[in-house]
């Protein structure tokens, strides 16, 4: 998907958006009441709404902190670069004050409020009574998405459904959040087209499989294991997406709006948002030589060691500094005074290696090719695993084995001498396979923290780094939300 759309923001227009979905320049003054007022109105206001989705705030305010609170990462960069801020997300230190959480907070809003003028004044419009459904479905799948976001991370959060919403709202319930996203979703499935029916130039539009997928997802974090069943069985069962043959093209360049991308944020290789960059990768690239970014992320030891014998996906999750990619040799950080190469403890054990996230990786040398990285936000693989997971919880067990093992066979292509089919039968000795093989497939893609937080395994695993029971499974409100809203709102327990 490329980038230039217009975006409406109270009652001015600013310029960003998504090539190929809008080129066209706003006419004349354009305000809150008088826009959006006709067919082409209506695109541009729905192509809007996917710019908040390559905001770099919309990245947990900017920088990769669910991988940081998980046990794949550390915070990286060099040793002392935002130590205060984003290094608090390595021991669970962060504070109610802290730097970041309030802009992820308001991108996520900002994003909702775009959303709601499709949902609220594209009904109006005079035009193609299906394509007009369509835009809404789009719009409602964002917002299904961010809301989504929103209850992960802070669990029952105002609901804002009009544009012109009260002054100071209240959190809604968990269970309120949660019956808006399903809501939205379903309109979304009703509504949306397959991933086969859009044209090359609305390649990135949300469709039925993502708004399934999602619903899956939603559902799985629910533990209505039924329904996450229902939803994953239909994106398979659909036909629409298949596993790429490499495992590194599942979220490298070859695999841009690819057989296994359900949903994901384009970009192009230029260093500015505006134009139609993203700097999510940017955030996370090699530092040092070749300069390709700021180097956070970086995989931890533990996750380097918990790869299962000659697995192709550690090299397809992590740079190391000697590697060579794309014929561009990395050297990384050539201080050891600024950033180690190993960190060992008084008693000699390695804690920290100098290497970065592969999965964000693009072909180039410089800065600006960083920021064409496409994140994928759902993929096909994380699919299957939501699959397998469901369908052990229900007690079918073959079923679960045959999509578990479907990913493990991607991965180790045609070397049969590693990564076995799984064969376990017993419901709690599975999901414990299921779970790990999510870790190995979806390192540093922003899914663990939350899986072990679902799944109750968040205490054993991170308690050892600082991870709080009743405190930590989600994050605080940021102290400066708490005070513009004038005690409307109510802080997360223990913060």
């Amino acid at each position: 998907m490329k980038i230039i759309n217009k975006f409406w923001l109270i009652s001015l227009f600013i310029s960003i958006g998504c090539t190929d979905f809008l080129d066209k320049e706003p006419q004349g003054s354009l305000t809150q009441a008088s826009f959006p007022a006709t067919a082409s109105d209506a695109l541009q206001a729905t192509s809007a709404v996917y710019a908040s989705v390559r905001d770099w705030y919309y990245n947990s305010g900017g920088y990769p902190i669910l991988d940081i609170m998980s046990d794949d990462a550390y915070k990286g960069s060099n040793t002392n670069d935002q130590l205060s801020t984003v290094g608090a997300y390595d021991n669970f230190t962060f504070t109610a004050t802290g730097d970041g959480l309030d802009r992820w907070w308001a991108t996520l809003y900002e994003g909702i409020k775009w959303a709601n003028v499709v949902i609220e004044k594209v009904p109006g419009i005079s035009m193609d009574t299906t394509l007009r459904n369509r835009y809404i479905g789009e719009a409602r799948f964002l917002r299904g998405l961010f809301y989504f976001d929103l209850v992960r991370a802070w669990g029952g959060v105002p609901l804002v459904t009009t544009l012109d919403p009260p002054l100071h709202l209240s959190r809604a319930s968990k269970e309120d959040t949660y019956n808006l996203i399903i809501s939205d979703l379903i309109y979304a499935e009703a509504h949306l087209t397959k991933k086969s029916e859009l044209s090359s130039a609305n390649l990135g539009r949300a469709t039925v499989g993502a708004a399934e997928a999602l619903l899956a997802k939603v559902y799985l974090f629910q533990k209505d294991f039924v329904n996450a069943e229902k939803y994953a069985l239909k994106v398979i069962q659909s036909n629409e997406y298949s596993l790429e043959p490499r495992f590194i093209d599942a979220n490298g360049v070859n695999g841009n709006n690819g057989v296994e991308s359900v949903f994901e944020v384009g970009a192009l290789g230029v260093e500015d948002y505006n134009s139609g960059g993203a700097q999510y990768a940017n955030t996370q690239g090699v530092r040092g030589t070749p300069n390709r970014g700021w180097g956070f992320n970086r995989p931890s030891v533990d996750l380097r060691k918990s790869f299962e014998h000659g697995d192709p996906r550690l090299k397809g999750t992590i740079i190391d500094l000697g590697d060579t990619i794309d014929g561009v040799f990395i050297k990384g950080d050539p201080d050891p005074a600024n950033d180690p190469v190993v960190i060992v403890n008084n008693i000699g054990d390695t804690i920290n290696i100098q290497c970065y996230n592969r999965k964000v990786w693009t072909p180039g040398n410089d800065t600006p090719s960083q920021w064409a990285h496409h994140r994928r936000l759902i993929r096909y693989a994380d699919v299957l695993l939501m699959a397998a997971e469901a369908l052990n919880e229900n007690g079918k067990q073959t079923d679960a084995l045959n999509y578990l093992n479907q990913v493990r066979r991607r991965a180790r292509g045609s070397n049969n001498s590693i990564l076995p089919d799984i064969t376990v039968t017993d419901k709690n000795l599975l999901r414990d396979k299921i779970l790990l093989e999510r870790r190995h497939e979806l390192a540093l893609e922003g899914h663990r923290f939350w899986d072990l937080v679902r799944t109750g395994n968040a205490p054993s695993v991170l308690g050892p780094i600082g991870f709080v029971t009743g405190k930590n499974e989600i994050l605080p409100i940021h102290q400066s939300e708490i005070d513009i809203s004038q005690g409307s709102l109510t802080q997360n327990p223990n913060y």
